[in-house]
């Protein structure tokens, strides 16, 4: 099937009041995520749109000393293959489990 294919470019920068570190610098990255292009895809892409619009998509957690941006609580779909074991589909059971945490 065909698939959506998301690119978030998280920039490097400087934590903002209200987290537990204000004004610690974070490194950024790209992060990619994949949805099946169908109507439950789709469904499931507006959700996460909102999601990372409240700022719930990301994190920044420290890896070894250094601030980084990495992957909230919001699971994602980081490959198109490989399976559950590595983040990729097939998993039959990952659409309604995203729309259950959103």
């Amino acid at each position: 099937g065909t698939a959506l294919r998301w690119l978030f470019k998280m920039l490097s920068s400087s934590s903002k009041v209200g987290h537990p570190h204000p004004g610690q610098p974070y490194k950024g990255g790209e992060f990619y995520t994949f949805l099946p292009d169908n109507r439950d895809g789709q469904k499931t892409a507006m959700l996460l749109k909102k999601a990372f619009e409240r700022g719930l998509t990301f994190q920044i957690k420290s890896y070894n000393g250094e601030g980084r941006v990495t992957w909230g609580l919001i699971p994602h779909k980081t490959s198109w293959n490989g399976g559950k074991a590595r983040n990729g589909y097939p998993d039959a059971s990952y659409l309604r489990e995203v729309c259950t945490v959103l």
